[in-house]
């Protein structure tokens, strides 16, 4: 899987702000393409690289094959805690999450995550969960599309998208990601700005069937759960639902004494690094530490 791309978004100041050195254990909690356990390896520490993609895990296991201070394990971070204690890395120093998608998975991994092209809409990211987007698309009920889009896509016309899905699925199922993502751009004629029309409702549709958001809130949780004291814990969000929930939580243990929130606001990308990589204009990192 030598073609599993991924530019590792906020590399420096995500490393930075796990307090790397030698001696030290980490977890990627979603390595994919090794970004930033690579750039932890380099600094001394020893890390334990999750991911619930096939494809990323055998691209890990490639460029770690020959490096000792790290293991791979296949797995969602929502189970961190219990990962964690399996492969014997009970307490770590620093636990990172980058809920971003890859290149490889949104260009190459033909799994209908891209409205430009013509593969069928699954967008599982681990291919032994069950639910998928062609599920969604073709047998929700107009009412549950709406909420979708309106709720977890944020989509302004997300009854008029809803309408306009059962009414071309009618004449047969919606298969093709480049045919939902013509259907909604036909729905919102008009457009300008950097994003597709239909970004909203394909991200809606991916975090929905690989269940992000609760395995967001689950996994902060166990986060928490396995850091030693001063460790940090490090998130780095790209939807405006996923950074609420940090925030919300990092407040909430906060609040109960388990730790401290170390950025007041959150960390972006400059200029130079959404020139190089645009999909970083998105990206907020923050930072909690436990005390």
């Amino acid at each position: 899987m030598s073609n599993f791309v991924h530019i590792p978004v906020l590399l420096k100041a995500a490393v930075d702000g796990l307090n790397v050195c030698p001696g030290k254990v980490f977890i990627d909690g979603t390595a994919g393409g090794g970004g930033h356990t690579q750039e932890i390896l380099k600094r001394g520490g020893k890390v334990l690289a999750i991911d619930c993609d096939t494809d990323a895990i055998e691209h890990l296991r490639d460029v770690f094959k020959n490096e000792k201070m790290v293991k791979i394990v296949k797995g969602n971070f929502s189970k961190i805690g219990q990962i964690v204690r399996e492969n014997g890395f009970f307490p770590v120093d620093g636990v990172l999450f980058d809920l971003g998608f890859s290149s490889y998975q949104i260009d190459e991994a033909g799994r209908g995550f891209s409205f430009r092209k013509d593969e069928k809409i699954d967008m599982r990211m681990d291919s032994d969960t069950t639910l998928t987007a062609f599920d969604i698309v073709n047998t929700w009920s107009k009412d549950a599309l709406y909420e979708l889009f309106s709720k977890v896509g944020e989509e302004h016309d997300a009854q008029k998208i809803a309408d306009e899905i059962v009414f071309v699925r009618k004449n047969g199922n919606i298969e093709i990601s480049r045919e939902l993502g013509d259907i909604v751009k036909k729905v919102k004629k008009e457009y300008g700005g950097m994003m597709h029309p239909a970004t909203k409702v394909f991200q809606a549709l991916r975090i929905t069937v690989n269940n992000e958001l609760e395995n967001l809130k689950t996994g902060l949780f166990e986060g928490v759960s396995v850091l030693r004291k001063n460790g940090r814990f490090g998130v780095i969000s790209f939807h405006s639902l996923e950074d609420r929930i940090v925030k919300r939580e990092f407040l909430s243990f906060e609040k109960n004494g388990i730790g401290r929130i170390i950025t007041k606001k959150p960390i972006t990308a400059d200029d130079k690094e959404i020139e190089n990589n645009v999909r970083s204009r998105s990206a907020k990192l923050r930072f909690f530490e436990i005390v």
